[in-house]
C-alpha cells in the first residue's frame, strides 16, 4: 500500500517516516507539509516524493498517515477520505465534537479504513496485559472496581521538541488525555460522565464514570519538574492491583503495528478497527466535555 506522510515536523521525522518505511506492505511515497522545504527534505531522506499540492499529494497515494496538529488533521483528514483514501491518524482526531463527528461522518460515507494511532493500544506488551485483565472481566468491569492513570509530563519545558503551539494552548489534557481515557475505557468500558477540575498550570484531574458503573480517575499535567515527571496506569478490584507496563514502548514498533493493520482493514468489506475513527470520536467527546467544564485557559 502507498502511504503518503501529512507533516515534516518531530514526530513525524522520527516515528512516522521510519515506521512508514519499515512496515512490510507499506511504502512510504510521499509527502506533504506546510514547510514544503521541510517536505522535501524528509522526502528525500525516505526515497519519498514531496509534493506541494495536496490534491497532487492525495492522488499519487492509497492511504493517508498524518503527524499534524489535530486542527490541521481534521480537515484535511475529511479531503482524504473523500478522495477514497485510508487514513491512519493522530490523536486526538480534532478538538471539538462537530469536528470529530464530521471527520466520522466522511470516513463512514467513503467507507475508507481508519486506525486512530493511540500508541499504547500497539503495543505488544500492553496489549497482553489487556488481555489478561478481559480474561479477568477488566474489559466488562466485573472483575475490577476502578482505575487510575497518572501522566506527569514534561513537555512545557523550554528545548523540549513536544513544546509546541497547539500544546502550550491546549494543554495535556488534549494532549496526554486521549492515552489516559483511552486506556481506561479500554479496561473498563466506555465512558458515559466526566467530571472535570483545574489544578495549578495546566494540572487537570478527570473523574470518569464507565457505562458499566465503575469508576477511574485521570491526572495529568504537562508542566511536572523532571523527578516526578513518569505514567502509572492501573486498574483494582477484589484481585489486587493490575498495572499496566510502560516501559518498553517503542513508538516506531507501535506504529508500524498500527500500519501493518490498517493495511488489513483496508482489505475487508466493512473495516471497524477497535481503535478507529469512531473510537477517536468518541474520547474526543470525553475531551471536549471535560474542557467545557474547566475555567479558560490564559495565553502563554
Amino acid at each position: 500500500m502507498r502511504f503518503g506522510l501529512v507533516g515534516t515536523g518531530y514526530w513525524a521525522q522520527i516515528t512516522h517516516a521510519p515506521a512508514l518505511a519499515s512496515t512490510p506492505g507499506a511504502q512510504l511515497t510521499a509527502v506533504w507539509g506546510r514547510d514544503p522545504a521541510a517536505a522535501a527534505a524528509l522526502a528525500e531522506s525516505h526515497g519519498a516524493t514531496a509534493h506541494a499540492d495536496f490534491d497532487a499529494f492525495l492522488g499519487s497515494v492509497d492511504a493517508v498517515a498524518f503527524a499534524v496538529p489535530p486542527h490541521t488533521q481534521a480537515p484535511l483528514a475529511v479531503r482524504a477520505a473523500q478522495a477514497g483514501k485510508h487514513l491512519l491518524l493522530e490523536k486526538p482526531i480534532a478538538l471539538s465534537a462537530d469536528d470529530a463527528d464530521k471527520l466520522a461522518a466522511a470516513v463512514e460515507e467513503a467507507g475508507v479504513a481508519s486506525v486512530v494511532f493511540f500508541t499504547w493500544r500497539f503495543n505488544n506488551e500492553i496489549r497482553a496485559w489487556l488481555t489478561d485483565e478481559q480474561a479477568r472481566g477488566g474489559w466488562s468491569g466485573q472483575g475490577w472496581s476502578g482505575g487510575a492513570a497518572i501522566w506527569l509530563g514534561t513537555s512545557n519545558q523550554p528545548g523540549n521538541p513536544f513544546n509546541t503551539p497547539w500544546r502550550q494552548e491546549k494543554g495535556a489534557l488534549w494532549d496526554l488525555g486521549p492515552h489516559l481515557v483511552g486506556m481506561l475505557w479500554a479496561c473498563l468500558g466506555p465512558v458515559i460522565e466526566v467530571t472535570a477540575v483545574q489544578g495549578k498550570a495546566d494540572v487537570v484531574h478527570l473523574v470518569l464514570r464507565h457505562q458499566n458503573g465503575v469508576t477511574s480517575t485521570v491526572t495529568t499535567t504537562q508542566s511536572a519538574p523532571e523527578a516526578a515527571t513518569g505514567v502509572t496506569v492501573f486498574v483494582w478490584g477484589e484481585a489486587g492491583r493490575s498495572v499496566m507496563p510502560v516501559e518498553l514502548v517503542d513508538p516506531v514498533a507501535a506504529l508500524r503495528v498500527a500500519a501493518a493493520e490498517l493495511i488489513a482493514e483496508a482489505a475487508v468489506d466493512r473495516p471497524a478497527h477497535p481503535c478507529d475513527v469512531r473510537f477517536g470520536r468518541e474520547i474526543t467527546k470525553v475531551l471536549a466535555e471535560a474542557e467545557a467544564q474547566l475555567p479558560v485557559r490564559p495565553a502563554e
